[in-house]
């Protein structure tokens, strides 16, 4: 009995020790550990707005936008409805053998192939569906590389400038390996119109 009793309290000891630890550590510890991490990280004076040369706010760097004309680069199909609204973030949750999911594909590989004048097998995956988020304000590299011709004769540019564009915009993923190369439309498409004059 003494014995039960003694490794009881034992175990009850070991347990509040291990409540300690893990309080300090994670209640304490970290959040102060990520503060300092979030004072020593420069600030973006306004986060992740971004501004036009006359100071103008023509979006966020996070969140989509609805680009539509040929003079300007598109981004991906939004599940969030018209125009990647915040307030309807989220995906279809359609599988891929759904048959509404495969002729929405199907629709806007052909349409995309016809806009930029390229073949249906050229058309990027990114370029027909819509991110998880449906917010998602990247495009791939490739989907950027098959809009340059298009975007370059709607602007009176030429390609090799549009390219360059391209290229100074395609971000590499973290470290290397942390995801894909992307590229963020929106300030594709802010140098697009700083190289443009408009």
């Amino acid at each position: 009995m003494n014995f039960s009793i003694r490794n009881s309290l034992a175990n009850l000891w070991t347990a509040l020790r291990a409540l300690l630890a893990l309080t300090v550590i994670l209640g304490i510890a970290y959040p102060v550990l990520i503060a300092g991490v979030g004072l020593i990280v420069p600030a973006q004076a306004n986060g992740s707005l971004l501004t036009s040369a006359d100071g103008a706010v023509i979006g966020s760097r996070l969140i989509g936008q609805q680009f539509t004309d040929d003079e300007w680069f598109h981004g991906r199909p939004s599940a969030a409805g018209e125009g990647y609204d915040a307030l309807s973030s989220g995906a279809s949750n359609l599988s891929p053998s759904n048959p509404e999911l495969i002729a929405s594909v199907n629709a806007l590989r052909t349409s995309v192939a016809a806009e930029n004048g390229v073949d249906p097998s050229e058309v990027p995956l990114d370029a027909v569906t819509a991110s998880g988020s449906g917010l998602d304000p990247h495009i791939s590299p490739e989907y950027a590389r098959i809009q340059i011709n298009r975007v370059a004769h709607a602007r009176g540019l030429s390609v090799e400038t549009v390219t360059g564009l391209v290229n100074v915009a395609s971000e590499q993923p973290p470290l290397g390996f942390l995801g894909e190369p992307r590229v963020n439309v929106l300030e594709l498409n802010a140098a697009l119109a700083a190289a443009a004059g408009k």
